[in-house]
């Protein structure tokens, strides 16, 4: 009991339909008939996390295209706490999905609907793991996928991902913003199934880090949520995943949203400085963290308004920040990403030091890849390994040095 409708001007669609934006041009969400969905809480306290296990909240049918996504670990990351400056420090690492990012709780509901809606190709544009996991969930369904990517700007892991499993991969000479007009106006006009964040159904999937957050802190809801936001369709689809289980009665309270951006990349920082209600794209975003390095975000409307409900905020920080935020996270609690996710903990800490952020709230930061998604960027911000002789003076002289 299910159907799409407008943010903006509210008409609405049938779920039967192929389409990602309103005719008014309006982003479109997926509305349930709340009434009708009953969840089990004895379920609920005893299955394990996984995307499927809220299955009562996804608009698929038929039986999933999957591959055991979601159930990623919630640390309580107390030496990360200290470091930071807050009573209560959870780390969601999303790293740790089949494909090792957060895109496959997307891509398992966005592959599942293009096969419940009979399409046979499915595509995208993307800043790397988005086409890994698209890859991965098409190969999984035996359809095709297309992937365009920006050339020289995508971390090779992501690469590598796509080509291994089968994927045609154009590497477009622009960047990502042009790259999705591509890919959009291609689906348009040759049936493709489009799959990234633009359709609504792959958001669905990733609102389910908010189910499990609150299922991974025995049914209570932190303060705040701090996370990466690119085409910022998570910071929306998270916001979305609490609402719900508010609107059902399992809590009563939603966290603030705060998204992190990169100084290089960050529209919708912009925008909540000056408390707009859209953006104003950035031609040449340039940043480490190449999985946001993304000027026009589609979703930022939605974004915002997840922001602004939520009493939450934005901000933006260094390539320097984050690369710091990644080694704590590394060498504090053994959490390894990539660079793109350690500016949500970048972030918590400029905003804990600023005060927006107070000492006593309890946090979780969501860390959206893997380490090895990105594995240049590591080796080029971390020491070189110490070259010695095959002798146990050497070896010795090497360890105990200072």
């Amino acid at each position: 009991m299910y159907h799409l409708e407008c943010i903006e001007c509210g008409k609405t669609y049938s779920k039967t339909d192929v389409l990602y934006t309103c005719e008014c041009g309006g982003l479109l969400d997926v509305i349930y008939d709340y009434s009708t969905i009953k969840l089990d809480m004895d379920v609920l306290k005893t299955v394990c996390p996984s995307v499927w296990k809220y299955k009562e909240l996804l608009p698929i049918e038929q039986e999933p295209v999957s591959i055991q996504e979601g159930g990623t670990p919630l640390y309580k990351c107390d030496r990360l706490a200290e470091k930071i400056g807050v009573r209560s420090l959870y780390v969601k690492h999303e790293g740790m999905n089949p494909t090792g990012s957060f895109k496959d709780r997307g891509m398992t509901v966005g592959v599942s609907k293009a096969i419940e809606l009979g399409m046979k190709t499915v595509a995208c544009a993307s800043t790397g793991n988005t086409s890994a996991a698209l890859a991965i969930y098409g190969a999984k369904a035996g359809i095709p996928a297309v992937v365009l990517l920006p050339e020289g700007k995508v971390a090779l892991g992501k690469v590598a991902q796509a080509l291994m499993h089968g994927a045609k991969v154009l590497s477009v000479r622009g960047n990502f913003d042009e790259a999705l007009d591509l890919v959009r106006k291609l689906c348009d006009e040759e049936r493709i199934y489009l799959l990234n964040s633009i359709n609504p159904y792959r958001l669905e999937g990733q609102k389910t880090i908010g189910f499990e957050i609150v299922d991974q802190l025995g049914f209570n809801v932190p303060d705040r949520i701090v996370l990466p936001v690119g085409n910022a369709g998570n910071i929306t689809a998270i916001y979305k995943g609490f609402k719900e289980f508010m609107k059902l009665g399992i809590t009563d309270r939603v966290p603030k949203m705060t998204g992190i951006q990169t100084e290089g990349a960050c529209p919708i920082v912009k925008a909540v400085r000056e408390r707009a209600d859209d953006i104003i794209p950035e031609k040449d975003p340039e940043t480490i963290a190449t999985a946001i390095r993304i000027g026009n975000p589609v979703n930022a409307r939605k974004a915002l308004k997840a922001i602004y409900e939520s009493d939450g905020t934005a901000d933006s920080v260094t390539d320097d920040e984050l690369v710091q935020a990644q080694k704590w996270l590394a060498q504090l609690e053994g959490i390894g990403v990539e660079p793109a996710s350690a500016t949500s903990v970048a972030g918590l800490k400029k905003l804990v030091d600023s005060g927006v952020i107070g000492h006593d709230e309890t946090v979780v930061c969501v860390t959206t890849g893997h380490l090895l998604k990105d594995p240049e960027e590591v080796i080029s911000v971390s020491a070189e390994p110490i070259v010695v002789d095959a002798t146990i003076e050497a070896i010795r002289k090497a360890v105990l040095e200072n």
